[in-house]
This record gives structure tokens, C-alpha cells and sequence, in this order.
């Protein structure tokens, strides 16, 4: 029983940086914005976040300049394609490369490359007091480090904002009729851009709680296709909050499948472990993609008449 504990406990922490990211683009994709550049902005949220802890001392005030930094960032990308209306998958590739090079550039510049990683304030598990001690349940679900509560709590709020709220009704009204919307009236640049501000507040956070909360440093690459995964469990949770988490639950579930695997001597090569979280993402959305609920205006940029 302690074996499945720890199971789910370390599902539930490889869970929480894609729901976080999630949780912000489920609203850019309803509001008709294909952001693949989510890997680079969380990448860029992670060195962020690292070096505001470092020079500050302080956890939280590295995970916000994590994300001042990375929402203008998430900015400059909403403006390409927002206001020049470019294309939002090349935009998108471009700030993934532009942050690969600039991350890698700055980590060897501040930190140097062969050098031992800086000891910096990260996020402390935190035990929440009587749910801690009920046995299994308590290990599984409330001992864990406050961005992962965060996370979860945040999903009702979202489902709330999204079906039930004047916002999010302007957010899928833009992603599925932009020119019935300007029509009425709604702004559809300023909706959309906002809605990308957001994914990049969320992706910001996520790049910071990965350097800060799984790891206490930075290395190159080491968000390594967590963006991705992100966007697949936006199509995987057919576009809802509720199933963003269920489904960054489930890829939590394979990366921690990984991890077993890793440390058990089973014969198998230690490349196929590593392949398993991405052989699921593609398995679950050849499954899911013919029924997704995908807003008709995604990846079309608005061009008013």
C-alpha cells in the first residue's frame, strides 16, 4: 500500500507544472490561439525564477519575476500575432528557439557552464494539519509544496471563469465567431491578447515551480517538452479545466510510471522508460482528436472587414 502512496503522491507533483500551464492555455485556445510557444515560455519561467530567488533570497519573489519576465514574453507573441496577424505555429517555433538559445546564453554567462548550481530559496513541502495524518490519503494529497495546492484549487476557480462567467463567455465567443463578436461590439484583439497574457502568467509559473520546486536549480532543456504535454492536455480535456486536470493527471501518472521503471531492474533499455510519457500523449490524442471540442476560429487570425 505504501508503494501505491507513493505512487499517486508523485503523480499528483509531476502533474502540477502541466496543469498550471494548462490551466493557462485552455484559455487562449478557447479564445481561438494555438500557442506552441508555451515550452519556451516555461523554459524562460524556470531561468527567470532561478535567478530572482538567487538575488532576492525569497522563493515567491523569484516565481514573480519568473512571471513579469515571461508574460512579456507571452507579450511579444501576442502581438505578432494578434496585431500582425502572423502566423501563429511559426511565432510560436520561433519563441521555443528563441528561448532555447537565450536561456542557454544567460545560464553560461551568469552561472558558467561547468560550475556547480547556486543554492538558491525554493518552495518547502508543506503538511496540511489533521489531512496530513489520515493514513495513505494524507501522503497521497496533503504533503506537498503550496504551487501544487495552488494548482488544483485553481481548476474549480477556472471551470467557474470559463462556463460561468461574463469573461469567459467573451473567450469562447472569440474562438468560435470572431466576426459575430465584432459585430456586438466585443474587442477580439483585446480578448485574445489578454486571454494569451494569462497562458503566459500560468506558463511562467509552471517554468518557475519546475526549477524551483521539482529541481532547486536550472538546467538547459530542462523543461523537455513540458510545454507540449501541456498543450496536449488542453486537447485531451477537451478543452475544460476540469479536463486539463485529469488529464495532467494522467501524464503525472506516466511520468511517475518512468521513474518506477527507472529504478527497477527489469532488462528493459533505459531509453524506453524515458519514452513512455510521449508514446501516451500520442496515443491519448490519436483517441481523442477526431471529438475534441475545438473552438471553430483556433489558429485563424481575425482580419476585420
Amino acid at each position: 500500500m505504501n508503494e501505491v502512496a507513493n505512487f499517486i503522491a508523485t503523480s499528483v507533483r509531476l502533474a502540477a507544472p502541466t496543469l498550471l500551464a494548462g490551466l493557462g492555455l485552455v484559455f487562449s485556445e478557447r479564445a481561438g490561439i494555438v500557442n506552441i510557444g508555451t515550452e519556451g515560455l516555461m523554459l524562460i519561467g524556470a531561468l527567470a525564477g532561478v535567478m530572482g530567488s538567487l538575488y532576492t533570497g525569497n522563493v515567491w519573489l523569484g516565481t514573480l519575476i519568473a512571471i513579469l519576465i515571461t508574460v512579456l514574453f507571452a507579450a511579444v507573441f501576442a502581438f505578432f500575432t494578434v496585431i500582425i496577424k502572423a502566423d501563429q505555429t511559426v511565432i510560436g517555433t520561433g519563441l521555443n528557439l528563441l528561448a532555447s538559445g537565450l536561456t542557454i546564453t544567460i545560464n553560461r554567462a551568469v552561472f558558467g557552464a561547468n560550475t556547480s548550481p547556486p543554492k538558491i530559496d525554493t518552495f518547502k513541502t508543506i503538511s496540511l494539519p489533521v489531512l496530513s495524518d489520515i493514513p495513505y490519503l494524507g501522503k497521497m494529497f496533503f504533503q506537498h509544496k503550496i504551487p501544487i495546492y495552488l494548482a488544483f484549487l485553481l481548476v474549480p476557480l477556472a471551470q467557474f471563469m470559463m462556463f460561468r462567467s461574463n469573461t469567459g463567455l467573451k473567450v469562447r465567443s472569440v474562438g468560435e465567431n470572431p466576426k459575430a463578436c465584432d459585430t456586438v461590439g466585443i474587442n477580439v484583439a483585446k480578448a485574445r491578447f489578454l486571454a494569451i497574457l494569462y497562458s503566459g502568467v500560468m506558463a511562467g509559473f509552471a517554468g518557475a515551480f519546475v526549477s524551483m520546486g521539482q529541481l532547486s536549480f536550472f538546467t538547459e532543456g530542462m523543461i523537455a517538452g513540458g510545454g507540449f504535454i501541456a498543450l496536449a492536455a488542453v486537447v485531451f480535456g477537451n478543452y475544460t479545466p476540469v479536463g486539463v486536470m485529469l488529464a495532467s493527471l494522467v501524464f503525472g501518472a506516466s511520468n511517475s510510471l518512468m521513474y518506477r521503471l527507472q529504478t527497477l531492474a527489469t532488462g528493459v533499455p533505459s531509453q524506453f522508460p524515458l519514452m513512455i510519457p510521449y508514446i501516451i500523449t500520442i496515443v491519448s490524442l490519436c483517441f481523442v482528436s477526431r471529438k475534441s471540442n475545438k473552438p471553430a476560429g483556433s489558429a485563424i487570425p481575425y482580419i476585420k472587414e
